[in-house]
């Protein structure tokens, strides 16, 4: 096997999985191994490499695939998917919507309803969220991934973005029942701040 020389290529990143706030990086290039492990898609079990990021120092994984075109598909086969839509959501003096749960900074999102197109979800879940209504979305942002866990299984969250504005000014009203303890208009240097205490998936939005 040839490994193509790690200071002078960057592999082609396609997309990028969070386990927590580690990646599984899926590509179509090889290098040689450093702070990262490389693995073939083909056949992969999933469940031992998130419990190698999981439980050891391991930094990233990298699944490997020679057709670009297959990888995601591919990758997304492997687990249960689960739809989401959310909001970057701007208001008038340029401030940013953000919630903080389970100790994180976060933005409100939820999972899709039957039926609902995904733009209607991610206006609905920032509503419920939040409080924030008059909502008009501006443009789609990127879609992320990150896999986790509930009642035993593991699964894969795919969260479509978008980015919002509104003239909202009134109260804002955290979903308690969500585990949703703030919600609070952030200026540029407090959502940098708050960045700090966020995902990896939410500080890729602010890239």
């Amino acid at each position: 096997m040839i490994f193509l020389p790690h200071i002078n290529l960057t592999p082609y990143f396609m997309y990028k999985i969070f386990v927590n706030d580690k990646p599984m990086v899926l590509t179509t290039l090889e290098e040689e191994e450093t702070y990262f492990k490389n693995y073939k898609l083909k056949g992969l079990s999933l469940s031992k490499v998130i419990k190698k990021l999981n439980k050891t120092e391991l930094k990233e994984a990298r699944l490997i695939h020679k057709d670009e075109d297959k990888l995601l598909k591919k990758f997304l086969k492997k687990l249960p998917n689960v739809i989401a839509g959310g909001g970057k959501v701007y208001n008038q003096n340029g401030d940013i919507l953000f919630i903080y749960r389970n100790d994180k900074w976060d933005l409100p999102k939820g999972k899709t309803e039957k039926e609902e197109s995904i733009e209607t979800t991610a206006i609905r879940e920032v509503e419920e969220e939040t409080g924030v209504t008059g909502l008009e979305v501006v443009k789609p942002l990127e879609i992320t991934y990150h896999i986790f866990k509930r009642n035993g299984k593991y699964k894969i969250k795919i969260t479509h973005w978008f980015e919002m504005k509104t003239n909202f000014s009134d109260a804002l009203y955290p979903q308690e029942e969500e585990g949703i303890t703030k919600v609070e208009w952030l200026n540029e240097a407090q959502a940098s701040e708050a960045l700090k205490k966020s995902y990896a998936n939410i500080k890729s939005l602010f890239v």
